[in-house]
Protein backbone atom coordinates (compact mmCIF):
# COMPACT_ATOMS: atom_id res chain seq x y z
CA UNK A 1 0.00 0.00 0.00
CA UNK A 2 1.17 3.16 -0.89
CA UNK A 3 2.24 5.83 1.63
CA UNK A 4 3.01 9.24 1.43
CA UNK A 5 5.84 10.80 2.93
CA UNK A 6 8.48 13.65 2.21
CA UNK A 7 12.08 13.09 1.70
CA UNK A 8 13.11 16.96 0.69
CA UNK A 9 16.87 17.75 -0.92
CA UNK A 10 16.91 13.68 -1.58
CA UNK A 11 17.94 13.48 -5.44
CA UNK A 12 16.51 10.43 -6.53
CA UNK A 13 18.35 10.09 -10.09
CA UNK A 14 17.05 11.80 -13.30
CA UNK A 15 17.72 8.21 -15.02
CA UNK A 16 14.65 5.68 -15.87
CA UNK A 17 16.16 2.27 -14.24
CA UNK A 18 15.36 -0.84 -15.66
CA UNK A 19 13.00 -3.58 -14.49
CA UNK A 20 14.69 -6.15 -12.22
CA UNK A 21 12.90 -9.75 -13.18
CA UNK A 22 12.39 -11.59 -9.34
CA UNK A 23 10.90 -15.31 -9.85
CA UNK A 24 7.93 -15.78 -7.95
CA UNK A 25 8.10 -17.31 -4.81
CA UNK A 26 11.63 -15.91 -4.40
CA UNK A 27 13.16 -13.67 -2.13
CA UNK A 28 15.90 -10.97 -3.49
CA UNK A 29 19.07 -11.32 -1.77
CA UNK A 30 20.08 -7.84 -0.93
CA UNK A 31 18.57 -4.10 -2.38
CA UNK A 32 19.40 -3.81 -6.09
CA UNK A 33 18.07 -0.36 -7.70
CA UNK A 34 15.15 -0.85 -10.31
CA UNK A 35 11.64 -1.20 -11.05
CA UNK A 36 9.31 -4.46 -9.82
CA UNK A 37 6.17 -5.95 -10.42
CA UNK A 38 4.27 -6.71 -7.59
CA UNK A 39 0.56 -7.46 -6.77
CA UNK A 40 -1.15 -4.17 -6.90
CA UNK A 41 1.24 -2.65 -9.53
CA UNK A 42 5.19 -1.54 -9.93
CA UNK A 43 7.51 -0.70 -7.09
CA UNK A 44 10.87 1.73 -7.51
CA UNK A 45 13.86 0.75 -5.41
CA UNK A 46 15.79 4.49 -5.41
CA UNK A 47 19.50 4.61 -3.81
CA UNK A 48 19.72 7.77 -2.00
CA UNK A 49 22.14 9.64 -3.76
CA UNK A 50 22.86 11.77 -0.11
CA UNK A 51 23.80 8.84 1.90
CA UNK A 52 25.59 5.58 0.66
CA UNK A 53 23.61 3.03 2.87
CA UNK A 54 20.29 4.62 2.20
CA UNK A 55 17.23 3.18 -0.17
CA UNK A 56 13.84 5.10 -1.21
CA UNK A 57 11.35 3.30 -2.32
CA UNK A 58 8.00 4.52 -4.33
CA UNK A 59 5.14 2.64 -5.18
CA UNK A 60 2.79 2.68 -7.77
CA UNK A 61 4.10 6.33 -8.60
CA UNK A 62 4.11 7.55 -5.13
CA UNK A 63 6.75 7.85 -2.63
CA UNK A 64 6.33 5.64 0.17
CA UNK A 65 9.34 4.82 2.16
CA UNK A 66 13.05 5.70 3.07
CA UNK A 67 15.03 2.99 4.62
CA UNK A 68 19.00 3.91 6.12
CA UNK A 69 20.29 0.19 6.34
CA UNK A 70 23.23 1.35 9.01
CA UNK A 71 21.25 3.12 11.38
CA UNK A 72 17.20 2.12 11.52
CA UNK A 73 17.11 5.10 13.96
CA UNK A 74 17.30 7.54 11.47
CA UNK A 75 13.81 8.40 9.99
CA UNK A 76 13.69 10.38 6.66
CA UNK A 77 10.18 11.58 6.73
CA UNK A 78 9.21 14.18 9.20
CA UNK A 79 5.92 12.64 9.74
CA UNK A 80 7.57 9.41 10.51
CA UNK A 81 9.80 11.38 13.24
CA UNK A 82 6.29 12.12 14.32
CA UNK A 83 4.85 9.59 15.20
CA UNK A 84 8.08 8.01 16.78
CA UNK A 85 8.03 11.27 19.24
CA UNK A 86 4.94 10.83 20.32
CA UNK A 87 4.84 7.00 20.88
CA UNK A 88 8.21 7.75 22.59
CA UNK A 89 6.79 10.27 24.81
CA UNK A 90 3.86 7.96 26.51
CA UNK A 91 6.63 5.08 26.69
CA UNK A 92 10.16 6.26 26.67
CA UNK A 93 12.79 4.18 25.82
CA UNK A 94 14.72 3.60 29.20
CA UNK A 95 11.65 2.08 30.50
CA UNK A 96 12.25 -0.83 28.16
CA UNK A 97 8.48 -1.09 27.64
CA UNK A 98 7.49 -4.75 25.70
CA UNK A 99 5.61 -2.60 23.53
CA UNK A 100 2.89 -4.32 20.91
CA UNK A 101 2.89 -2.55 17.98
CA UNK A 102 0.34 -3.05 14.61
CA UNK A 103 1.22 -1.16 11.95
CA UNK A 104 -1.55 -0.69 8.88
CA UNK A 105 0.27 -0.53 5.83
CA UNK A 106 3.77 -1.71 4.81
CA UNK A 107 6.07 -0.36 2.72
CA UNK A 108 9.39 -0.63 3.97
CA UNK A 109 8.69 -1.13 7.46
CA UNK A 110 11.06 2.31 8.20
CA UNK A 111 8.82 2.55 11.76
CA UNK A 112 8.68 -0.94 12.71
CA UNK A 113 12.60 -1.24 11.94
CA UNK A 114 12.96 1.88 14.11
CA UNK A 115 10.72 0.47 17.27
CA UNK A 116 12.81 -2.83 17.02
CA UNK A 117 15.80 -0.92 17.50
CA UNK A 118 14.45 1.78 20.01
CA UNK A 119 12.16 -0.97 21.84
CA UNK A 120 14.37 -4.45 21.48
CA UNK A 121 11.34 -6.22 23.10
CA UNK A 122 8.94 -5.13 21.03
CA UNK A 123 6.86 -7.33 19.36
CA UNK A 124 5.03 -6.10 15.73
CA UNK A 125 3.02 -6.99 13.31
CA UNK A 126 3.00 -4.92 10.35
CA UNK A 127 0.08 -5.44 7.52
CA UNK A 128 0.81 -5.34 3.87
CA UNK A 129 -1.75 -5.90 1.29
CA UNK A 130 0.76 -6.78 -1.68
CA UNK A 131 2.09 -10.26 -0.97
CA UNK A 132 4.67 -9.83 -3.39
CA UNK A 133 6.02 -6.35 -2.10
CA UNK A 134 6.45 -7.94 1.38
CA UNK A 135 8.27 -10.81 0.38
CA UNK A 136 10.53 -7.95 -1.84
CA UNK A 137 11.15 -5.74 1.55
CA UNK A 138 12.42 -8.99 3.48
CA UNK A 139 15.17 -9.66 0.89
CA UNK A 140 15.80 -6.08 0.73
CA UNK A 141 16.02 -4.49 4.06
CA UNK A 142 16.80 -8.00 6.49
CA UNK A 143 13.95 -7.21 8.88
CA UNK A 144 13.93 -8.74 12.04
CA UNK A 145 12.40 -12.19 12.33
CA UNK A 146 9.30 -13.49 14.24
CA UNK A 147 8.00 -13.25 16.86
CA UNK A 148 9.69 -9.78 16.94
CA UNK A 149 8.22 -8.62 13.39
CA UNK A 150 5.93 -10.27 11.57
CA UNK A 151 4.75 -9.71 8.22
CA UNK A 152 0.96 -10.82 7.48
CA UNK A 153 -0.27 -9.96 4.32
CA UNK A 154 -4.25 -9.54 4.50
CA UNK A 155 -6.42 -6.33 4.38
CA UNK A 156 -5.95 -3.87 7.10
CA UNK A 157 -9.80 -3.78 8.44
CA UNK A 158 -10.03 -7.38 8.18
CA UNK A 159 -6.64 -8.08 9.95
CA UNK A 160 -7.53 -5.95 12.83
CA UNK A 161 -11.05 -7.21 13.22
CA UNK A 162 -10.34 -10.31 13.57
CA UNK A 163 -7.55 -9.23 16.48
CA UNK A 164 -8.19 -10.07 20.07
CA UNK A 165 -9.63 -7.29 22.48
CA UNK A 166 -6.78 -5.37 24.55
CA UNK A 167 -3.51 -6.76 23.02
CA UNK A 168 -2.08 -3.68 21.06
CA UNK A 169 -0.56 -0.55 22.38
CA UNK A 170 0.18 0.92 19.58
CA UNK A 171 -1.66 1.09 16.37
CA UNK A 172 -0.37 2.69 12.81
CA UNK A 173 -2.61 3.73 10.15
CA UNK A 174 -0.28 4.62 7.19
CA UNK A 175 -2.13 3.33 4.39
CA UNK A 176 -2.80 4.87 1.02
CA UNK A 177 -4.17 3.98 -2.42
CA UNK A 178 -2.36 6.32 -4.36
CA UNK A 179 -2.81 9.27 -2.28
CA UNK A 180 -5.66 8.63 -0.26
CA UNK A 181 -6.56 6.54 2.46
CA UNK A 182 -9.29 3.56 1.47
CA UNK A 183 -12.97 5.23 3.16
CA UNK A 184 -13.32 1.84 5.16
CA UNK A 185 -10.15 2.56 7.13
CA UNK A 186 -11.43 6.01 8.10
CA UNK A 187 -15.18 5.51 9.99
CA UNK A 188 -16.10 6.00 13.10
CA UNK A 189 -17.11 2.03 13.34
CA UNK A 190 -13.21 1.24 12.01
CA UNK A 191 -12.28 3.48 14.58
CA UNK A 192 -13.93 1.58 17.33
CA UNK A 193 -12.73 -2.21 16.14
CA UNK A 194 -9.05 -0.11 16.59
CA UNK A 195 -10.11 1.25 20.17
CA UNK A 196 -11.21 -2.24 21.40
CA UNK A 197 -7.97 -4.01 20.27
CA UNK A 198 -6.03 -0.98 22.35
CA UNK A 199 -4.79 -2.04 25.53
CA UNK A 200 -5.29 0.35 28.42
CA UNK A 201 -3.29 3.34 27.80
CA UNK A 202 -2.49 2.48 24.29
CA UNK A 203 -2.59 5.37 21.14
CA UNK A 204 -4.54 4.85 17.83
CA UNK A 205 -1.83 7.01 15.32
CA UNK A 206 -2.71 8.06 11.56
CA UNK A 207 -0.79 9.44 8.59
CA UNK A 208 -3.73 12.07 7.49
CA UNK A 209 -2.94 13.25 4.46
CA UNK A 210 -4.66 16.69 2.89
CA UNK A 211 -4.66 19.32 0.69
CA UNK A 212 -4.81 23.09 1.75
CA UNK A 213 -8.17 22.42 2.15
CA UNK A 214 -7.93 20.36 5.21
CA UNK A 215 -11.27 18.91 4.31
CA UNK A 216 -10.12 15.17 4.99
CA UNK A 217 -8.00 16.11 7.74
CA UNK A 218 -10.73 17.75 9.31
CA UNK A 219 -13.20 14.77 8.98
CA UNK A 220 -10.60 12.05 10.46
CA UNK A 221 -10.05 14.94 13.13
CA UNK A 222 -13.95 14.69 13.89
CA UNK A 223 -14.24 11.05 13.28
CA UNK A 224 -11.12 9.98 15.39
CA UNK A 225 -12.56 12.34 18.43
CA UNK A 226 -15.61 11.04 17.82
CA UNK A 227 -14.29 7.87 19.28
CA UNK A 228 -11.76 8.36 21.58
CA UNK A 229 -11.55 10.28 24.39
CA UNK A 230 -8.52 12.27 24.08
CA UNK A 231 -6.20 13.31 20.98
CA UNK A 232 -3.72 15.45 19.73
CA UNK A 233 -2.34 16.86 16.26
CA UNK A 234 0.53 17.17 15.51
CA UNK A 235 1.52 18.84 11.86
CA UNK A 236 4.40 21.88 10.65
CA UNK A 237 2.59 25.72 10.86
CA UNK A 238 2.00 25.40 7.39
CA UNK A 239 0.02 22.66 7.24
CA UNK A 240 -2.27 23.44 9.86
CA UNK A 241 -2.88 26.82 8.26
CA UNK A 242 -3.82 25.21 5.14
CA UNK A 243 -1.34 26.44 3.24
CA UNK A 244 0.21 23.63 1.62
CA UNK A 245 -0.80 19.81 0.69
CA UNK A 246 1.05 17.50 3.59
CA UNK A 247 0.37 15.61 6.40
CA UNK A 248 -0.63 15.59 9.52
CA UNK A 249 -0.19 13.15 12.90
CA UNK A 250 -3.01 12.44 14.35
CA UNK A 251 -3.93 10.22 17.49
CA UNK A 252 -6.64 9.20 19.72
CA UNK A 253 -6.18 7.40 23.48
CA UNK A 254 -8.68 6.76 26.52
CA UNK A 255 -6.71 8.29 29.07
CA UNK A 256 -4.81 11.95 28.22
CA UNK A 257 -1.75 12.51 26.33
CA UNK A 258 0.78 14.21 28.73
CA UNK A 259 1.54 17.82 28.37
CA UNK A 260 4.87 16.87 28.24
CA UNK A 261 7.57 19.77 27.24
CA UNK A 262 10.40 17.47 25.87
CA UNK A 263 8.07 15.98 23.17
CA UNK A 264 7.46 19.80 21.97
CA UNK A 265 11.23 20.81 22.03
CA UNK A 266 11.45 17.67 20.04
CA UNK A 267 9.07 18.33 17.69
CA UNK A 268 10.26 22.06 17.24
CA UNK A 269 13.86 20.69 16.88
CA UNK A 270 13.30 19.03 13.80
CA UNK A 271 14.06 19.59 10.17
CA UNK A 272 10.59 20.25 9.70
CA UNK A 273 9.73 21.97 13.23
CA UNK A 274 6.24 20.69 14.20
CA UNK A 275 3.51 22.40 16.59
CA UNK A 276 1.13 19.73 18.25
CA UNK A 277 -2.54 20.31 19.21
CA UNK A 278 -4.22 19.65 22.92
CA UNK A 279 -7.40 17.62 22.57
CA UNK A 280 -9.14 21.47 23.19
CA UNK A 281 -7.64 22.80 19.74
CA UNK A 282 -8.38 19.07 17.98
CA UNK A 283 -12.10 19.36 18.86
CA UNK A 284 -12.06 22.94 17.52
CA UNK A 285 -10.22 22.47 14.03
CA UNK A 286 -12.95 19.04 13.43
CA UNK A 287 -15.79 21.59 14.39
CA UNK A 288 -18.67 21.09 11.83
CA UNK A 289 -16.77 18.44 9.86
CA UNK A 290 -19.06 15.33 9.50
CA UNK A 291 -18.03 12.24 11.26
CA UNK A 292 -17.50 9.58 8.55
CA UNK A 293 -19.51 6.48 9.05
CA UNK A 294 -19.78 2.75 7.25
CA UNK A 295 -22.49 2.72 4.41
CA UNK A 296 -25.83 1.96 5.78
CA UNK A 297 -26.51 -1.98 3.83
CA UNK A 298 -30.24 -1.61 3.05
CA UNK A 299 -32.62 -4.59 4.19
CA UNK A 300 -34.42 -6.79 1.90
CA UNK A 301 -37.70 -7.46 2.49
CA UNK A 302 -39.30 -11.30 2.66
Amino acid sequence: MAKRGRAAGRNTGSTTPGVVEVPKGSRPDGPVEGIYYIDTGDCELIADQDNSTGWLLRINGVMSSHIDLADPLFLDFEYMRWISALVESRWPRETKPKLRALHLGGGACSLARYFHAAYPEARQVVVELDGRLAEYVRGWFDLPKAPLLRLRVGEARVVTESLTPQTRDVIIRDVFAGSVTPRPLTTREFNEHARAVLAPGGIYVVNSGDAPDLKNAREDAATIAASFAHTVIIADPAMLKGRRYGNMVMAGSDVPFDDDPQLARRLLGGAVPAHIWDDVKVRAFAAGAPVRQDPVTPSIAP
